[in-house]
């Protein structure tokens, strides 16, 4: 990853990673972030599971399975070796592998788009915005 620019604003892709319990009822809790950013040569998955949330949507979800699938997203965006053969994809093919449509219990938003001087602080950002829940 290269040192921010001041002047220079790099694009990214990300999605939101979501548990869906129960894919027929089509209720998912948000969990994490993928980002991709090809010219900072930047892909990263940052989950954070709420159990308790999952837990309060589907009383019966198997944690168990849903902490590997989540375990796996973060190896396959790291890539290297023991990331299996995904893992072993260019950045940007990954990322299109990991954020393809599916319906199963880990999915992914659509991807969508911004720019930033620093991806690190963008991904900061989203998952503030997008998964952390502020208590009262």
């Amino acid at each position: 990853m290269h040192a921010p620019d001041p002047q220079r604003h790099d694009t990214y892709d990300y999605a939101v990673i979501r548990v869906v319990p129960r894919v027929e009822r089509e209720e998912f809790v948000n969990v994490g972030i993928i980002l991709s950013c090809a010219g900072a040569k930047f892909l990263e998955a940052r989950i954070e599971l709420d159990e308790a949330r999952l837990l309060a949507v589907d009383p019966q979800v198997d944690l168990e399975t849903v902490r590997r699938h989540l375990a796996a997203i973060e190896v396959i965006c790291a890539g290297g070796p023991g990331s299996g053969p995904i893992g072993q994809l260019p950045q940007r093919a990954r990322f299109h592998w990991l954020t393809a449509k599916r319906s199963s219990i880990i999915q992914t938003s659509p991807v969508h788009m911004g720019r930033c001087p620093a991806v690190g602080s963008a991904i900061d950002h989203l998952m503030a915005k997008m998964v952390r829940v502020t208590r009262a």
